[in-house]
């Protein structure tokens, strides 16, 4: 069998970036279900028990299994060749600019502004607003942008360290001036094939690490800290952008076979189902060790079938970037730091309408798509901007 090297991405693939704008779009779609669903945990809610209501939680929690995840693996791809370029204390410094500026900006600007439906209540209870607006709300979505900082930044941290050892090794054994003996890359590897019990073992390590994290961060845990709503999630997180790193790193994405995409995604949608009647049953009081393990294991197989699933069908269907797709990927960061504010404003507007939960999250979501991305373009436009999204 021959193989070819597999070289750290550089350049964009128009897949990953139609990846990308999809799962903008579910961001969108998430949290126009969480603003009309049975499960209030946006901004603005208008909740509902109603059938409509109910089905848009079970969309919710159907979309946390994954799709956050796989935000996470997509984002590790592209992270080691721009260490290569620029190197870990660029690297470093460009993700704090990219990454950070956002953060605080949002914090400082849109999360008192989506808060300003609670000032009342707090204004009564002799809340000056000064302190109504630095400390009412929380990030809110940014906590992706929070949690990828610190990942990002550890992998920088790691390969300074490499890069530091590799430059002793190298002094010591006279090698110091050996192409990337100090520079912290690291040498091509040859691509190695992905296999079905590679797969079976990733599914494996994040189910036992899920368990092991969950019997301390059950599910339901939210850390007002750092406002991150779903941290009985972090294991699949961290370890899934860890997969991107590899991926890239090791031409995984190049040598996924049609056969093994197919099947992930057939086991990922057919898992659903399961997932959320364990995710019932490990929810309950008197839930035992079998259930959260249950639990831990279906969750992950949608996770990774779908990521999989997903990577592979993109690649062989999905893989050109006409000008409208272009522009989409191009604006897509600016649309997830912007999309609460345009949500719950338009939001707001559609209050007065009488019409069922599904009605609205479909006409919620139909308006926002267009305003959010239009109001990106805008945003970035605006100079400097663009240089942060």
């Amino acid at each position: 069998m021959t193989t070819t090297a597999a070289r750290p991405m550089t350049a964009r693939l128009g897949y990953v970036d139609n990846l990308r704008i999809l799962l903008t779009v579910l961001v969108l779609a998430h949290h126009s279900a969480l603003t009309y669903g049975a499960l209030p945990m946006w901004y603005w809610a208008e909740p509902s028990e109603s059938l409509s209501g109910l089905a848009l939680m079970a969309f919710v929690v159907a979309n946390q299994l994954w799709f956050m995840g796989f935000f996470f693996l997509l984002s590790g791809l592209f992270v080691p060749g721009s260490v290569d370029r620029k190197g870990p204390g660029a690297f470093a410094r460009d993700r704090i600019v990219r990454l950070g500026i956002p953060l605080v900006v949002f914090w400082l600007v849109a999360r008192p502004v989506l808060s300003l439906p609670t000032w009342p209540a707090r204004q009564a209870q002799g809340e000056s607003f000064l302190t109504f607006w630095f400390t009412a709300g929380d990030p809110g979505p940014m906590w992706f942008v929070e949690v990828l900082l610190v990942v990002s930044l550890g992998y920088a941290a790691f390969r300074a360290l490499r890069a530091r050892s590799a430059a002793r090794r190298g002094v010591l054994s006279g090698a110091a001036g050996l192409p990337g003996a100090a520079d912290g890359v690291v040498p091509e590897a040859a691509a190695r094939p992905v296999t079905f019990r590679m797969i079976a073992g990733l599914v494996a390590v994040l189910t036992l690490v899920t368990f092991v994290w969950r019997l301390a961060v059950p599910l339901g845990t939210y850390w007002t800290g750092v406002g991150l709503p779903t941290p009985a999630y972090l294991p699949q997180y961290v370890l899934l952008f860890v997969v991107g790193l590899l991926a890239a790193r090791r031409g995984w994405l190049t040598t996924l076979t049609v056969r093994q995409g197919r099947v992930a995604l057939i086991v990922a949608i057919v898992g659903v189902g399961p997932a959320l009647g364990a995710s019932a049953l490990a929810s309950a009081p008197d839930a035992g060790v079998l259930a959260l393990v249950a639990q831990s294991l279906v969750e992950n197989v949608v996770a990774v079938g779908a990521a999989l699933g997903l990577l592979v069908l993109f690649r062989e269907r999905f893989s050109g970037q006409p000008a409208w797709a272009r522009f989409a990927a191009q604006h897509s960061f600016a649309v997830y730091v912007i999309h609460p504010l345009v949500l719950v404003g338009l939001a707001v507007l559609l209050s007065p309408l009488v019409a069922p939960a599904g009605l609205k999250f479909l006409v919620l979501l139909a308006l926002s798509v267009p305003l959010c991305w239009g109001a990106a373009c805008l945003l970035r436009r605006v100079p400097g901007v663009a240089r942060v999204l």
